[in-house]
């Protein structure tokens, strides 16, 4: 037995000064197969780079790239200095290592150390042996040869922080650390780094899930080495030895399940696929929707999409409360599903209105039955407020007064303004856009509602949401889905609504909606940044008896906005022209918005309504300026319609009541404006212009 170790490593010296030599041709004709380090696990990442979910590879291995420089400096240095103290300085065989093992195993009639190296390791990881006879040997030193002339040593010591194994189907240092630890191995203590060091040489058998004394005895051999002493300093190895070593394995990160799975299939070669999510957000919104769920139906579930409105990156998204929930039919993203939106298109209705000077906040609407040509709408809880103003129709949700003010703006209006956000409902077939749109007779996905939400919180300004996958976040360039003072004046009616029981109102502005037959219950609610969208129901579109909105949504989506850890900005301050105007103050005109039964504006027997014929609608107009440099007024015109005219720039009104239909005005500066001109029979006209110097 002694006379055969001798003669092996006598042989495995030799095969080290040969091999250099002159085998070249040998070399390229039988090449190291490194192709199998190719195999690694596929990785989805956060906006940060932090891992968010792993695949394991085809053979069921989770097997995480990694690179020294991902990794804690001290582990590398307890590793090398245990493992290969001369690893810098060799080409793949130690022969010094060799040598002091023989005289160990002649004096001690034992194997008392081995004499691998890290890159004969890689060659074992890479090309496993069958066996572990002499030719096995010679083999594994001819192949570490042949890896040390192809890769520099960062290469070789990042083939072995990938391959090495940590027992079960754990292969590499970062899966390692992320199943016994919970974290990356960055900032591994010094008991942890130990651990990590020591688990490879018998990665079954020193599993500290399954053997801890062992695992803690193999620990404490690396801490005791004179080499890891030396790098550790005084004391370090003894307070490490104290330390219990982990005693279950854990779970790797698993967020973002259906994200994860359409990035697979998106690009099943890729290695890393980014994402705008962010892990810790993530991780609370899922947390959120699953106690949530854990509340409700074992059939209802519950979708969260959360946005940065200036950015259009989604930074957390829940398609179900459970991927693997099958009673809630978890597989299914419900954020990517067209659902009826019920009440939550209200505000857009109101920010037409608003844009076209056909009402402001106190403008007195009435709610009661009404018939619009055979359509008769009724409020949720089938009562009716009678006179409520403006802001408390929004506020409140009533039904009526969102439908007279679609019926004034016009269905076919409203589907176009939501084209400047890039979003297209679903309308029913064969059917062209008629008032019930404004009560959820559409059909929309829960990302498309927040992508129009985000407009309101970016003062008008819309945005296309992205995640990286689906989508690719952007800012859209054009016309406003609202102008800046219409987005104001909605976003500052949500943000007086009040906050659902149990919960602490935030500075959110947000709205509800439940669906016709209590099938979807919605609540999206944005801040000066941030846009919040919440969906319940059952993915079989089935009804939920007693669920809503208000009760239902709500609560979820203050729960979500105080988990997500984000501090709350406030919302857009009042642009130029936003001014919240007391009713008694308002021009007669905006007082009360009067509809015939029809639903429509009022408007005189006799006059035409007026029109705005200078400057007319999308017009780019000069601002003109005196010898002196001032700015020159510019002169508005306009035909028909009942004296007196009120007029308004960007929704404020201009001082004084005209019976001229000629007027001047000051623009506060180059840009888009809109002017609105309402006449004494509360008819209005509005142009879009653009202003330059």
């Amino acid at each position: 037995m002694r006379r055969r170790w001798l003669v092996s490593a006598a042989a495995i010296v030799a095969l080290a000064v040969i091999v250099p030599l002159g085998l070249d041709a040998a070399d390229r004709a039988f090449p190291p197969p490194l192709q199998r380090a190719e195999t690694i696990s596929a990785e989805v990442h956060d906006a940060d780079g932090q891992l968010l979910r792993a695949f394991a590879t085809p053979e069921g291995r989770w097997r995480l790239k990694t690179t020294a420089k991902e990794i804690d400096p001290r582990f590398l240095n307890m590793l090398v200095a245990y493992e290969d103290r001369r690893f810098y300085e060799h080409r793949g065989v130690d022969p010094y290592a060799i040598a002091r093992a023989a005289w160990q195993f002649v004096t001690h009639g034992r194997v008392v150390s081995g004499a691998s190296t890290l890159s004969m390791q890689v060659a074992r990881l890479i090309e496993p042996r069958e066996s572990r006879n002499l030719g096995a040997k010679l083999r594994q030193v001819a192949r570490a040869i042949q890896i040390e002339r192809r890769l520099s040593k960062a290469e070789i010591l990042d083939l072995y922080l990938t391959l090495a194994p940590y027992g079960g189907n754990l292969e590499g240092i970062r899966a390692a650390s992320l199943a016994y630890f919970g974290k990356e191995p960055r900032k591994l203590s010094v008991p942890e780094a130990a651990l990590l060091v020591a688990i490879p040489q018998l990665p079954e058998k020193r599993r500290p899930d399954r053997n801890p004394k062992i695992a803690a005895a193999a620990r404490e051999r690396v801490l005791q080495r004179m080499a890891v002493s030396e790098i550790l300093g005084d004391g370090e190895a003894e307070r490490a030895a104290l330390v219990p070593v982990p005693s279950r394995r854990l779970q790797l990160p698993a967020y973002a399940a259906h994200l994860a799975e359409a990035a697979r299939r998106k690009d099943p070669a890729k290695a890393i696929h980014q994402t705008t999510l962010r892990r810790r957000i993530q991780s609370e919104l899922e947390t959120v929707a699953r106690e949530a769920a854990s509340r409700l139906d074992p059939k209802v579930s519950v979708a969260l999409i959360m946005a940065d409105a200036r950015t259009g990156e989604i930074v957390g998204e829940v398609g179900s409360a459970d991927y693997f929930d099958a009673s809630r039919s978890g597989w299914i993203d419900m954020t990517r599903v067209a659902r009826s939106p019920g009440s939550t298109l209200k505000p857009f209705i109101y920010g037409l209105a608003f844009e076209e000077g056909l009402v402001a906040q106190e403008t007195i609407i009435e709610d009661r039955p009404a018939d619009f040509f055979g359509y008769r709408p009724r409020n949720f809880d089938m009562s009716y407020q009678g006179d409520v103003t403006i802001r408390e129709a929004l506020q409140l949700s009533l039904n009526v007064p969102a439908v007279r003010l679609l019926d004034a703006v016009g269905p076919a209006r409203l589907l176009m303004r939501f084209r400047r956000a890039d979003v297209r409902p679903i309308l029913p077939d064969n059917e062209a856009p008629g008032l019930a749109i404004g009560l959820g007779g559409l059909g929309i996905t829960l990302t498309d509602l927040v992508q129009l939400y985000a407009a309101l919180a970016n003062s008008g300004k819309p945005v296309t949401l992205g995640d990286g996958i689906h989508a690719e976040p952007a800012v859209i360039a054009g016309d406003p889905l609202l102008d800046p003072v219409a987005t104001w004046n909605v976003a500052d009616v949500l943000s007086g609504v009040i906050a659902p029981a149990g919960s602490r109102q935030r500075g959110i502005a947000y709205k509800t909606g439940t669906s016709y037959g209590y099938r979807d219950a919605w609540s999206v609610g944005f801040d000066g940044r941030y846009v919040l969208g919440v969906w319940i129901g059952r993915p079989d579109n089935a009804a939920v008896p007693g669920m809503a909105g208000y009760a239902s949504a709500a609560p979820i989506l203050f729960e979500a906005f105080n988990r997500s850890g984000i501090a709350i900005s406030r919302l857009p301050s009042a642009p130029p022209g936003a001014v919240r105007i007391a009713q008694a103050e308002l021009p007669i005109s905006q007082r009360r918005f009067a509809t015939t039964a029809g639903g429509l504006v009022v408007a005189g027997a006799r006059e035409a309504a007026p029109q705005i014929v200078y400057p007319p609608e999308g017009a780019r107009v000069e601002l003109g300026t005196s010898a002196t440099g001032t700015p020159q007024p510019l002169t508005l015109k306009l035909q028909g319609g009942r004296a007196p005219f009120r007029w308004l720039a960007n929704g404020k009104p201009m001082e004084d009541l005209s019976r001229r239909r000629t007027t001047q005005w000051m623009p506060d500066g180059a840009g888009y404006s809109t002017l609105t001109v309402v006449d004494a029979a509360g008819r209005a006209a509005s142009v879009r212009v653009f202003l330059q110097q």
